[in-house]
C-alpha cells in the first residue's frame, strides 16, 4: 500500500485475532486497500468504542492509519453497514461464508486493491446472508473467483483451475461439499 496517513474505506472482517489482553488485529477485505491487517486498541475492553462492531464477515466503513513501515496498520474508527446476521443462522451458512472468505483471502496480494475479488466476496457473503447455501452458489463462486484471476482453462474445470493454481483449497471447502451432498 502506498503511505497515506489516514485511509477511509469500506471493507469486510474477513479474520480477527486476539494481539493482547485488550487488543485485536483485524483483516480486511477492503474495496481500496485490498487485504489489510489492523490493530484494533482496547477493542477487547468491555467499554470500547468498538465493542459489537468487530466480528466476521461484518461489513464497515472504517477509518485507518496506515504504518510508515511494515503491514500492521491502526483502526482509528468504524461504523457497521450491514453485520451479515443471517450467515450465522446455520452452521453450513457460516461454513460457506467462511470457505469464500478463505478462499478470497489466498487469492489476493496484501495491500493491493483488487475490486473485483472485493465485490464477489460482497456479493457471495450479501447472498448467503439472505439464501440457503447450495452447491450451485459454491461452484459459481469458485468460477468467478477464477475467472477474474484469469485462470480458467477451456479443458479444465474452474475447481482444478484454483487448486493448480493455488495447491490446497481452503480446508472448509470439503465438509461444506459433504454436507450439501449429504442435504441433497
Amino acid at each position: 500500500m502506498f503511505y497515506v496517513s489516514r485511509l477511509k474505506t469500506t471493507g469486510t472482517i474477513i479474520g480477527r485475532i486476539p494481539l493482547t489482553e485488550t487488543s485485536l488485529i483485524i483483516h480486511w477485505c477492503t474495496e481500496t486497500a485490498g487485504i489489510v491487517k489492523t490493530v484494533a486498541k482496547g477493542a477487547r475492553r468491555p467499554k470500547s468504542p468498538f465493542s459489537g462492531k468487530i466480528d466476521l464477515f461484518y461489513y464497515c466503513e472504517i477509518e485507518v492509519h496506515t504504518a510508515r513501515k511494515g503491514d500492521l496498520h491502526i483502526l482509528k474508527d468504524l461504523s457497521v453497514i450491514n453485520p451479515r446476521a443471517g450467515l450465522r443462522r446455520s452452521y453450513v451458512q457460516t461454513l460457506a461464508a467462511s470457505y469464500f472468505v478463505k478462499l478470497i483471502d489466498k487469492a489476493a496480494e496484501p495491500e493491493t486493491p483488487i475490486p473485483e475479488l472485493e465485490d464477489l466476496l460482497n456479493r457471495g457473503l450479501n447472498y448467503l446472508d439472505s439464501t440457503d447455501v447450495d452447491l450451485r452458489a459454491v461452484t459459481h463462486f469458485e468460477k468467478q473467483t477464477a475467472l477474474i484471476l484469469g485462470i480458467v482453462h477451456p479443458q479444465i474445470n474452474p475447481l482444478e483451475s484454483l487448486e493448480n493454481h493455488f495447491g490446497n483449497l481452503p480446508g472448509q471447502r470439503g465438509e461444506l461439499i459433504k454436507r450439501l451432498s449429504s442435504a441433497s
